[in-house]
């Protein structure tokens, strides 16, 4: 594989993400695969192998009930890992808007992704204009 091709990888990754298309995320995987979320115990909450992988990605894309933009930045990529960044504005129904800015770390094996570890930043109370 060549780093385009990676980076190939990371946009089907990125696409099927904000689709929500599970099915397509786990043919990104491999077998061993693990996802790091950012929230929960140890911390955040660790799922191993495609089974739970898929449990912890339907989890997180499962609709949050408030209105939710995501903005990306260009993905750092190599040949063994890649970087992307991101920021998510939510708006509550109170009228609250919260702001997180997060990245992902993704690991590759062969031609897959082995792993999505996922960090952010506490999210931040917006006054609304």
């Amino acid at each position: 594989m060549t780093i385009d091709d990676r980076a190939t990888l990371i946009d089907q990754f990125i696409y099927a993400w904000n689709t929500k298309d599970v099915d397509a995320l786990m043919n990104l995987m491999t077998d061993n695969c693990t996802f790091h979320s950012s929230v929960g115990p140890d911390p955040g909450v660790r799922f191993e192998g495609r089974t739970d992988v898929r449990r912890g990605f339907e989890m997180y894309l499962r609709p949050s009930g408030s209105a939710t933009e995501t903005v990306m930045e260009k993905p750092l990529v190599s040949m063994n890992f890649a970087v992307t960044r991101w920021t998510t504005t939510q708006r509550r129904e109170d009228g609250t808007v919260l702001q997180t800015l997060a990245c992902d770390v993704f690991e590759f094996e062969g031609d897959r992704i082995r792993r999505k570890d996922t960090y952010r930043k506490n999210s931040t109370p917006v006054s609304a204009s």
